[in-house]
């Protein structure tokens, strides 16, 4: 399969005004298309944009300075956006169309694999034009680690704090599991995810603890900014500040979401992970909101929940395990018991089950992850589900359940 590496880059002053001057020039042709769809002129397609290259290095003189790999890669970064845009509006979602990139972030730069040379810790980058026509000679950076070997493409990027790094594309084998088992998981709110395998056992893994601290933090940044003149020395200042504190609270919710990604795909040994599809729109609905408001804060987590399934989505791959992602509707308000259904707003993070001959109460969140093992035990066929082996997982669950407190 393919993944991507990400290896950090030492680069000079030179270099790096390099860089910046060519993903500029590429941010500005990229910005210039947006606008002119925006105006109501309809995409021709990458081929035929591309063929209008000349013309803008004609109005633009300084794109000749600009490697022409990079400029050519625009036109097919647009034509995938516009593609997946007339996706969405065919399907009914949100259509979402291509935005302006601001100034402020870093447009990447990506190399096809052939037009660059990486020797030892050593890349080299191509810059535009020939002869005396090169302005700007080639970026020459230094990587941090060695670079994988049998790479496509290589993608220049940099984050908020001015570090720049180089991702490589390469294939990877994927690893054979030979543990069977089932773990569901259900993803929350108080807790990131909350699994339960065949054998009744529970995981709780929590998420990143630390983001409302960096969120006033923030807010503190941001007030003082606003209370300076635009433009002067101080305004700047904090404009960098506030740049590095997004970077590093970034930085620290995405190491969060890859070790506990990295825990469910490699570390457990269950071959099946069953996630419940959380929809956090109807978490914000009207009827979640009645009562203890203060409490529904919850509900806004920063834990990048759509970026810890994607990790799962190529870990298990690559660890050769099987993502199965499943409708959780009505998963909270079942009892996993009985099948009692009942209203469970967010401020109820305790499942009572007020019938009498079950009386069950059990956490929210456990309670929706054996619901969702038995939903996707439930829905195998005969060929792929063993009924003895399902039943033997129902009495395991029953006997975990026995165990609770009834009231």
């Amino acid at each position: 399969m393919l993944i991507s590496k990400k290896i950090r880059l030492e680069v000079s002053e030179q270099d790096a005004a390099t860089l910046e001057f060519m993903q500029g020039k590429c941010r500005g042709l990229y910005n210039w298309w947006v606008m002119r769809l925006r105006d109501g002129e309809r995409w021709p397609g990458w081929e035929k944009a591309k063929k209008t290259l000349q013309a803008s290095k004609d109005h633009d003189p300084e794109l000749k300075w600009v490697y022409g790999k990079l400029l050519q890669e625009v036109y097919f970064r647009l034509d995938g956006s516009m593609k997946a845009f007339f996706r969405r509006v065919k399907n009914g979602e949100k259509p979402g169309f291509p935005r302006v990139r601001p100034r402020h972030c870093f447009f990447t730069l990506i190399y096809p694999a052939m037009y660059i040379e990486v020797e030892g810790l050593h890349i080299t980058l191509p810059t535009g034009g020939q002869g005396k026509n090169k302005r700007y000679p080639n970026v020459i950076a230094k990587l941090t680690e060695e670079a994988p070997t049998g790479y496509k493409d290589v993608a220049i990027s940099r984050d908020g704090q001015g570090h720049y790094y180089a991702s490589f594309v390469h294939d990877e084998e994927e690893e054979t599991h030979e543990h069977d088992g089932v773990l569901a998981i259900d993803l929350g709110v108080k807790m990131l995810a909350t699994g339960v395998n065949e054998q009744g056992r529970f995981y709780h893994i929590n998420g990143f603890k630390g983001s409302r601290w960096y969120c006033r933090q923030l807010d503190k940044i941001r007030s003082k900014r606003d209370r300076c003149k635009k433009g002067s020395r101080r305004y700047k200042h904090l404009s960098q500040v506030y740049k590095r504190v997004s970077q590093q609270k970034r930085n620290k919710q995405n190491d969060s979401l890859h070790k506990a990604s990295h825990l469910i795909a490699h570390k457990l040994v269950e071959r099946t992970v069953v996630v419940g599809d959380l929809s956090q729109r109807q978490m914000v609905m009207k009827e979640h909101r009645e009562r203890n408001k203060h409490l529904n804060r919850a509900v806004f987590n920063e834990w990048g929940l759509y970026t810890f399934i994607q990790m799962l989505l190529y870990k298990c791959q690559l660890y050769g395990k099987d993502l199965v992602i499943l409708d959780e509707r009505d998963t909270s308000k079942t009892c996993s018991r009985c099948g009692y259904k009942q209203p469970m707003p967010l401020w109820k993070r305790t499942y009572r089950c007020p019938n009498t001959e079950c009386r069950l109460v059990i956490d929210r969140d456990e309670n929706s992850a054996v619901n969702i093992l038995k939903r996707y035990l439930a829905r195998l066929g005969p060929h792929t589900g063993d009924p003895v082996r399902c039943a033997d997982v129902f009495t395991a669950i029953e006997d975990v359940l026995n165990t609770f407190e009834h009231i």
